[in-house]
């Protein structure tokens, strides 16, 4: 998310309450999670284990739990609950804005495009041209959709990011500031779901099509041209590349990757990143062939057990 206008750190530390080593005009122009943080970002870490990534990463600015020495070019901010920290600044600069309208007046709406009744449409929303939204679809705030989009009935652009923090009084939601932003000509089938960023974004790349019943998790990137069957749950965090088809009942797991062109046939689950451009089956997931192999090895296990039952006798 980036902050508009920019922030200096003073602005950011004083509305913390916390201490900070930097220079008090330094800019702060945005805020990310570790693993999408770019120059000019606030991030927070409040782990030892994680200390090191935070403060060599591409955050110039990060929230953290201990005094420490600030690295060149970087400022921190001392704060006794970082994770805290960070989501009391989402809710600061992106708070949830409440509409007694079916399309906000805030949104954009493109040329020709035709919004069914039933449908909500956000604040700053963006719609291309010549799409067409059918009834009961949300698209929640601040989503980017292209020209030629189809959404069937039913399907939620941009609910929150299912992401918590344990403690030990209960779970602590990290708040979702990010977007989802769909591509050109990529058509939606009924009763989907996809999930915006956390801080980042969650992106459906040009011509992909999805069938009914498909989630999306946050910060997903779902390339060109890409097929995906009913009922297939993508986790959040993951990088599918162009042309990959994903057929019927497909799990797929967090933060891996599955290559250009690759095919995962239908009820497999993937948890470990696929190479490009071969054929996938089974539970977990392995190239098609092999797994075929192993099935019909399994299938001969009775009659070799009965025969070796045999020869005890």
């Amino acid at each position: 998310m980036k902050f508009n206008p920019p922030q200096t750190l003073s602005q950011i530390a004083g509305f913390l309450q916390a201490e900070f080593d930097g220079a008090p005009d330094f800019i702060v122009s945005g805020l990310n999670e570790i693993h999408m943080v770019e120059p000019g970002d606030v991030t927070f870490v409040d782990h030892p284990k994680y200390y090191d990534k935070a403060l060599n990463s591409k955050a110039t600015t990060v929230i953290i739990n201990k005094k420490v020495d600030c690295p060149e070019g970087k400022a921190l901010i001392f704060h006794e609950k970082p994770f805290d920290a960070f989501i009391s600044i989402i809710l600061k600069h992106r708070p949830f804005a409440a509409s007694n309208v079916s399309v906000s007046p805030s949104a954009e709406i493109g040329q020709d495009t035709v919004i069914q009744p039933g449908s909500f449409i956000g604040n700053h929303v963006n719609i291309g041209k010549n799409c067409l939204i059918h009834s009961n679809v949300s698209i929640y705030d601040h989503s980017v959709i292209g020209d030629n989009v189809i959404i069937h009935s039913g399907s939620v652009i941009g609910a929150d990011a299912y992401y918590f923090q344990r403690r030990p009084e209960g779970y602590r939601k990290f708040e979702s500031c990010g977007r989802v932003i769909i591509e050109d000509h990529v058509e939606i089938g009924a009763l989907c779901s996809i999930d915006k960023g956390v801080t980042g974004d969650t992106i459906i790349g040009w011509g992909t099509k999805m069938d009914n019943h498909c989630q999306v998790g946050h910060d997903t990137y779902i390339g060109r041209n890409c097929l995906i069957g009913a009922f297939a749950a993508i986790a959040g965090v993951t990088r599918i590349e162009d042309d990959v088809i994903i057929w019927g009942r497909v799990a797929i797991n967090k933060d891996i990757v599955i290559g250009k062109g690759a095919v995962i046939l239908a009820t497999s689950a993937v948890d470990k990143t696929l190479e490009g451009g071969k054929t996938y089956f089974g539970v977990p997931a392995d190239e098609a062939r092999k797994k075929w192999r192993e099935l019909a090895a399994v299938r001969q296990l009775p009659d070799f057990m009965s025969g070796f039952k045999k020869e005890e006798k």
